[in-house]
């Protein structure tokens, strides 16, 4: 049995896996604010914790999102989680019925779109257009059909690297408070923003109404701690806190959340997440750099892991592309139910500036032969 979710195939520079860089773990940092949390808090760091996580690191986390985001949450509105995985799940099983019409963008976060179907719920793309979206929750109502909810990533998106622009930003989640539909922002990328701060979240410019986000230390700090957290209103906070497994078990995740409390407040996240950023950004542009060299335009995500590029025939080029050293995610996998065959998308996370222009000299070629120039 393997110790991690990730093993290498020798020969293959692997860009599919939305991964860190194994060098961006904070390993020695991460050592030192357990340390200080156990120092400090002594047994009370290994105990059963409070439902809806510790004080000390809600109350850190409004902190930090004052200056990220354009409202910060006071603690009556943090519910602590194991990750933002964890966090859909949650609010899936919250409110989500067997049967309910599931709307989600389109593309998305290809994963997310199995937690929701784990729901047995009907999964209907809606691209995050307000009067689209209006237009669709009213057809399915007059079709007898309740809408549960609606998810996607507004803020440098998987898989998409974009940010939905500021009328829509604002607009969208009015149109759904209107209609009575919970937006779900998942928020997991907005502190590795490369060209400037991130948007206003979604939750932010709705001043909480109607909107669920949904935020995660896997990519500031590192996924193997399994620990994010939602921001919503303080009735839905009650009701997660007060589900059985949370009474029988306690927070979730007690111990990591603590110790991010401690590296939060000794300034270790803020110095990390800055190292984090211009890693990723040189990253960023060393693989956008030799697409362009190679003669493939790409877009320049200003935020998160990801670049998506137009490949017509997408599925079909990923056996190519393996058999000449590099891989890539076919874009339709981002789709509900399955979607157009013409993107694919690429990680920059997990390889260095060096490997990813190598990778993008092995896929180039394919690229260009799968997109010949108008004649």
């Amino acid at each position: 049995m393997p110790t991690i979710q990730y093993t290498g195939r020798p020969g293959v520079l692997d860009l599919s896996w939305g991964h860190p860089h194994p060098d961006a773990l904070p390993v020695d940092g991460w050592a030192a604010a357990t340390g200080a949390a156990l120092r400090e808090l002594g047994w009370r760091a290994l105990t059963y914790g409070h439902e809806a996580g510790p004080v000390e690191l809600a109350q850190w986390l409004c902190e930090r999102l004052a200056v990220t985001d354009a409202r910060a949450p006071v603690p009556a509105e943090v519910f602590v989680t194991a990750g933002a995985s964890h966090a859909l799940e949650l609010l899936s099983t919250q409110l989500v019925e067997p049967g309910d019409v599931v709307l989600v963008d389109a593309p998305t976060y290809h994963l997310a779109l199995r937690v929701l179907a784990d729901r047995r719920a009907e999964l209907v793309g809606v691209p995050p257009d307000p009067e689209t979206f209006g237009e669709t929750v009213t057809r399915l109502r007059r079709a007898g059909r309740r809408v549960a909810l609606y998810y996607l990533v507004p803020t440098f998106g998987n898989p998409t690297g974009a940010s939905l622009a500021g009328d829509r930003r604002r607009a969208l989640p009015a149109v759904a408070d209107r209609l009575g539909v919970t937006v779900v922002e998942d928020d997991t990328y907005r502190e590795l923003a490369y060209d400037g701060p991130a948007p206003p979240s979604l939750w932010a410019l709705s001043g909480g109404a109607g909107v669920v986000r949904i935020g995660s230390f896997a990519k500031s700090v590192a996924p193997g701690l399994r620990l994010g957290w939602l921001t919503g209103p303080p009735a839905l906070v009650t009701a997660l806190a007060g589900r059985g497994y949370v009474d029988s078990g306690g927070g979730v995740n007690h111990t990591a959340a603590v110790a991010m409390a401690a590296f939060g407040r000794s300034g270790a996240f803020a110095r990390h997440v800055a190292s984090a950023v211009e890693r990723y950004r040189a990253q960023r542009d060393a693989l956008v750099a030799a697409l362009g060299a190679a003669g493939v335009l790409s877009p320049v995500p200003a935020g998160g892991w990801f670049v998506w590029l137009a490949a017509p025939g997408a599925s079909a080029l990923l056996p190519a592309a393996e058999a000449a050293g590099v891989s890539f995610v076919p874009g339709r996998r981002f789709f509900a139910g399955g979607g157009p065959d013409d993107h694919l998308r690429l990680s920059f996370s997990m390889l260095g500036p060096a490997d990813l222009a190598e990778a993008a000299g092995r896929l180039a070629p394919l690229l260009r032969a799968a997109s010949p120039p108008p004649s």
